[in-house]
């Protein structure tokens, strides 16, 4: 598995999601509750990004439509998003996230 740097730890506020590309894929990474969290930046309902949206509770949400996305798996929980969006593996070296494009789900 191979790990980029994706942004500074300090670069993210608690529950506020930063968009970032990696080799020219969109991801959204999440500071919340202790814990950093990529997922792809692009809802599987419509071709939004998620970095807008809103964080409660480990899950972002798509602001266009509604859907939620739980931060550690992708799934969604509230249509009318059905399929997952993909989530990627996060290490925390210093101030430096780093992000592997290879997915978790």
């Amino acid at each position: 598995m191979t790990f980029q740097r994706a942004c500074g730890l300090s670069e993210l506020e608690e529950d506020t999601p930063k968009r970032v590309e990696l080799d020219g894929t969109p991801v959204s990474l999440v500071q919340t509750g202790g814990e950093v969290f990529a997922i792809n930046d692009i809802c599987s309902h419509a071709n939004v990004s998620l970095s807008e949206g809103e964080v409660d509770d480990c899950h972002i949400e798509c602001w266009l439509h509604g859907s939620r996305f739980d931060l550690r798996s992708g799934k969604p929980d509230a249509l009318p998003a059905t399929r997952p969006v993909p989530v990627y593996p996060v290490k925390i070296e210093g101030d430096d996230v780093l992000v592997s494009l290879t997915q978790e789900s």
